[in-house]
C-alpha cells in the first residue's frame, strides 16, 4: 500500500504528462503482478462499489478524534476532500505497514455490508497500521472516491513501454478491464503486457474493441470545402442521442458493452436475443436507443425516443415485461468491426459500411436498424438539413471519411471522424445556491445551483431552481464569483450557501425533458455556464415558461 500511496502522491503533485508517465513506469517496473493488476484497475478508471458508507466513517472519526460535529464539518469544508479530511484528523500512526496493495484490498473489500458495530474495531485496527498518505489513499478506496489526474491512454502508454508492445495493442487488451463483473488478477494483468501472439485474436471471448472517437468540428461553414474537401468524400450520418455500444457475437454467445466499458447485456435482453441471428465472429458498433415506430403520417420522423426514457432502462435492476414492452430497445448500427471472426478495422469505412448494410438487410429484425446516411450536393445543403436536428431528436451530424480505417480513441493516424453538433440550448438563469468545489477548487465556491422565474402564480414572481453547473468559467471569473458568494450569503444548509440573488449566467445544455423528481418539473442534460451575463439584471433572467417552450 505504501508504494501505491507514494505513486498517488507523485501523480497528484504534477500536471506534466511526462512526469506522470515516468511515475507510472517506475511503479509498474517494481510492483508484483497482483499489486500492478489492482493499480492499473484504479488508475484506468475502475470504480468498485462503496465499501463503507461515508456516514459510518464520519461518525467513527468524530468519536476517535473527540471532535464536536460542527468542527468536523468546518474542517471538511476547509479541506474539500472527505478522505483527506479524515486522514488529517485521525491520530497519525507510528507504524510502517509494508503489506502489499493486494493484501490491503483483501482486508478492505470484505467490510462491505458489515454493521457499524463490527466495522468500528476492524477499521480502527487497520488505520493504526498506516502512515498519513497511505491512510488517505485507503479511505479513498473505501468510499469509492479514488481519483487522480491520470488518463487511461497514459496508463496504456506506460504499460506499452514496459512490455515493448504497440500501444494500440495494449489499448485493445484494456477494453473491459475495469468492468465491475471481473476483479483484477495477476493473470489478467500479465495478459495486458504479454508479447503478441497469433492466437490472441481467437482467444478474445466477449471482449470488444476500443471505441474510435470523433473530433468536434468548429470551423465556420464557409471553410468546410477548404478544410474537408467535397462532401462526397465523407459518409454523413445523424448524431444520435443514445448510448454508444458494441454488440459482440462469438462462440454462440452475445455481449453488449457500453462506451464506458461496462457490460450491460443483462439490462437489454432483447438485444442479446437479437444476437442469436448474427453469425459468430460479428462485432457491431452503434447507438443504443429506445425505439418506437413514428406515425405513418410523419415520413421525416425517426422512432428514437428521448434519452430520459433510455435512462429509465439503465437505472433498473429488474426488468419486468411491462417495462420491456413500454420501452423497447434497438441498436442503430453504424459500423462493422469484425466479420466472420476477422478484424475489419483495417478496412476502409466504405467497405465496412457496404458489408454492414448487407448484414442488417439480411437479419430483418426491428431491434437492429441501420443508421441512415444523409446526403447533399454541397455542405450548404447538408447544413440546411442539419437545422432540423432538434425536431428529429438528434444532436447534429457525424462526418466520417470514406477511406478512413477504424482507429483507437481520438486519433488521426488511421483516418478521421468529425462530430458536427448543433448549438446547445441556452437560457439565462439566476445563481441562488453555491457550494465549495473539490481538488484545487476546494477553497472556492465553484458549484452553483441556478433558478428561473415562475410567473404562474397571480401577482407573485418566484425563483425556481432547475439546474446545477460547475464548469465554464475562467479561474479569474471563479474567484470573483466566490467573493460575491461570501459577501451575499444569507443562510447555510450544511455545505450549501444560500445567497442573495444578484448574478445572471447564460447556461447551455444538450437536452431537456419533463421530470417528476425536480421542483421545476424539468431536467436538462450536461448543463454548463456559457458566460457570465454582467449586462443583465436578475429581473431579465428567463422564465419557467421559456424552459417549457424549449420542450
Amino acid at each position: 500500500m505504501r508504494a501505491f500511496a507514494e505513486l498517488y502522491a507523485r501523480l497528484d503533485a504534477t500536471t506534466s504528462s511526462n512526469a506522470k508517465l515516468a511515475a507510472l513506469q517506475d511503479y509498474l517496473a517494481d510492483a508484483p503482478p497482483a499489486d500492478a493488476a489492482w493499480a492499473v484497475y484504479f488508475l484506468a478508471g475502475g470504480r468498485p462499489r462503496q465499501v463503507v458508507p461515508t456516514r459510518v466513517l464520519r461518525d467513527l472519526a468524530i468519536r476517535l478524534c473527540g471532535l464536536p460535529e460542527w468542527l468536523f464539518e468546518e474542517s471538511y469544508q476547509a479541506v474539500g476532500d472527505f478522505a483527506e479530511t479524515l486522514s488529517l484528523l485521525l491520530p497519525e500512526s507510528t507504524q510502517v505497514a509494508d503489506e502489499s496493495l493486494q493484501w490491503w484490498l483483501e482486508q478492505l473489500l470484505p467490510l462491505r455490508g458489515l454493521p457499524p458495530e463490527e466495522l468500528a474495531p476492524r477499521l480502527q485496527a487497520l488505520w493504526t497500521r498506516l502512515d498519513r498518505q497511505s491512510l488517505m489513499v485507503s479511505l479513498k478506496l473505501l468510499t469509492g472516491g479514488f481519483r487522480v489526474g491520470v488518463s487511461k491512454p497514459l496508463v496504456t502508454r506506460a504499460l506499452a513501454a514496459l512490455a515493448g508492445v504497440d500501444a494500440k495493442r495494449v489499448a485493445q487488451r484494456m477494453v473491459g478491464y475495469t468492468d465491475l463483473a471481473h476483479q483484477p488478477t495477476p493473470q489478467r494483468y500479465l495478459a495486458l503486457i504479454a508479447q503478441e501472439s497469433a492466437e490472441e485474436h481467437a482467444q478474445r471471448g466477449g471482449q470488444p474493441y476500443p471505441f474510435f472517437l470523433a473530433h468536434p468540428l468548429q470551423e465556420p461553414l464557409e471553410r468546410f470545402d477548404a478544410v474537408l474537401g467535397p462532401p462526397q468524400q465523407w459518409l454523413v450520418e445523424w448524431k444520435w442521442d443514445g448510448i454508444r455500444a458494441q454488440l459482440v457475437k462469438r462462440d454462440g454467445r452475445a455481449w453488449l458493452w457500453s462506451r464506458g466499458e461496462e457490460l450491460i447485456t443483462e439490462r437489454f435482453p432483447e438485444l442479446a436475443q437479437l444476437a442469436a441471428a448474427l453469425p459468430d465472429g460479428t462485432v457491431l458498433d452503434g447507438e443504443l436507443v429506445i425505439w418506437k415506430a413514428p406515425p405513418d403520417s410523419d415520413e421525416q420522423a425517426f422512432g428514437v425516443q428521448p434519452f430520459a426514457l433510455l435512462q429509465q432502462r439503465i437505472g433498473r435492476k429488474t426488468l419486468g415485461k411491462k417495462l420491456l414492452d413500454e420501452l423497447p430497445a434497438a441498436l442503430l448500427a453504424y459500423d462493422l468491426l469484425e466479420w466472420q471472426g476477422e478484424d475489419w478495422r483495417s478496412r476502409s469505412q466504405d467497405q465496412r459500411r457496404a458489408q454492414l448494410e448487407a448484414l442488417v438487410g439480411s437479419i430483418g429484425d426491428a431491434r437492429l436498424r441501420l443508421s441512415p446516411r444523409v446526403t447533399g450536393d454541397d455542405w450548404q445543403a447538408l447544413a440546411r438539413q442539419r437545422e432540423a436536428s432538434r425536431q428529429l431528436g438528434v444532436e447534429g451530424m457525424m462526418l466520417k471519411r470514406r477511406d478512413s480505417l477504424y482507429g483507437v480513441g481520438r486519433t488521426r493516424d488511421l483516418g478521421l471522424w468529425w462530430k458536427w453538433k448543433i448549438d446547445p440550448f441556452s437560457i439565462d438563469a439566476v445563481l441562488i445556491y453555491a457550494q465549495r468545489g473539490h481538488g484545487r477548487r476546494a477553497s472556492l465556491y465553484s458549484d452553483y445551483t441556478f433558478a428561473v422565474w415562475d410567473d404562474s402564480a397571480p401577482g407573485e414572481r418566484v425563483l425556481v431552481p432547475f439546474a446545477k453547473a460547475y464548469s465554464g468559467l475562467t479561474d479569474e471569473e471563479m474567484r470573483k464569483v466566490d467573493a460575491i458568494v461570501r459577501r451575499t450569503t444569507v443562510d447555510k444548509f450544511g455545505p450549501v450557501r444560500s445567497v442573495t440573488p444578484t448574478l445572471v449566467f447564460e447556461l447551455g445544455f444538450e437536452g431537456i425533458a419533463l421530470s417528476k423528481r425536480h421542483k421545476s418539473g424539468i431536467a436538462v442534460r450536461f448543463p454548463r455556464m456559457l458566460r457570465w451575463r454582467t449586462d443583465k439584471t436578475i429581473e431579465q433572467a428567463d422564465t419557467l415558461a421559456t424552459l417549457q417552450g424549449l420542450l
